[in-house]
């Protein structure tokens, strides 16, 4: 059984209180309480704010984009449609709770906006995204994939905090991807 690492309890949290209160409930205090370590210790992995922030969300991307990237490698080889692979991504968009730990993101992008120190972590995380849409939309054989995997990105992450917000489903997730990818390549006169 792995132990989990100091500095990983105090990045979980970090990403639980901003997702159950936002940025301005982070505190040095609050986080060592919530990790269950000393208050040295959260201080130690990091030396600031702002630093841990950007640790906390480019971890949380990098753990999302590997999980996310295993469930498409585990349809490239069995060489899905278009269409399966808008309704996989519905369907895991669908699944997902929104737990705090989901949550954060969402509340560590909006702060970005106000936080220069945190936009590049932001940006990261984006572009770990766009990565993984490009490696997908390639394997679905979309040509020049990486013109449209931002807008692809984008839409989803603003269909799921449109779910988030409302609580309502809204528009499905597999049918904007559809649109976007038929949209995209549709001869122009």
């Amino acid at each position: 059984m792995a132990t989990t690492s100091v500095r990983d309890r105090i990045l979980a949290a970090a990403l639980h209180i901003v997702g159950t209160e936002g940025v301005p409930a982070v505190t040095n205090r609050r986080i060592a309480a919530e990790a269950a370590v000393s208050l040295g210790s959260v201080t130690y992995h990091f030396a600031t704010q702002p630093e841990l922030l950007r640790a906390a969300l480019t971890d949380f991307v990098a753990e999302e984009t590997a999980r996310l990237r295993e469930i498409a490698e585990s349809y490239r080889e069995t060489g899905i449609s278009v269409e399966d692979a808008a309704a996989i991504t519905e369907r895991i968009a669908r699944d997902l709770t929104f737990s705090a730990e989901r949550i954060a993101p969402f509340e560590l992008y909006i702060q970005a906006g106000r936080d220069p120190e945190l936009r590049d972590a932001a940006a990261q995380c984006f572009a770990a995204y766009d990565d993984l849409t490009v490696t997908i939309l390639t394997a679905l054989g979309i040509p020049h994939p990486e013109s449209l995997a931002p807008t692809l990105v984008a839409t989803i992450a603003g269909l799921q905090l449109r779910r988030l917000a409302t609580g309502d489903g809204g528009q499905e997730i597999a049918v904007a991807v559809l649109q976007l990818i038929r949209g995209a390549f549709v001869p122009r006169p």
